[in-house]
């Protein structure tokens, strides 16, 4: 029971979160930022997806193991995202530019948290008499 709580509060910390990345997607397309300083075409597509995905969050918070498959989506896409960035950091530094693994470790401590915290399937953990 408590476990299944933890999940909750992090499932509406991170619904909130990607939610909350609107007001990113809102200041990229407002201001061209996307085109006129980044020159990255991907960003406003790419932030678009966490703020769908919030919401969802959000409403799985209300009954976790109802919504388990959404949970190990958004795990393992927050783990793939974070493979994805790690490759892309260690490529920038061989480029000279200097990242640092701030957004890698965040994402990748989202994704294993929400592994760890992962409801059971349903009927497992549960005693069966025969």
């Amino acid at each position: 029971m408590k476990r299944e709580r933890i999940l909750q509060i992090f499932l509406v910390a991170i619904g909130l979160l990607f939610t909350a990345f609107v007001y990113f997607l809102y200041t990229d397309l407002w201001q061209a930022k996307w085109l006129v300083k980044t020159h990255n075409e991907t960003d406003p597509m790419f932030l678009s997806f966490f703020i769908v995905l919030g919401p969802f969050l959000l409403l799985a918070a209300r009954n976790p193991s109802a919504h388990r498959s959404l949970i190990v989506f958004t795990a393992w896409w927050n783990l793939g995202h974070a493979a994805v960035m790690t490759i892309e950091t260690i490529q920038s530094w061989n480029r000279g530019i200097h990242r640092d693994f701030k957004d890698v470790i965040i994402f990748a401590v989202i994704g294993l948290v929400l592994l760890a915290l992962l409801p059971p399937r349903s009927g497992q953990g549960t005693a069966v008499a025969h």
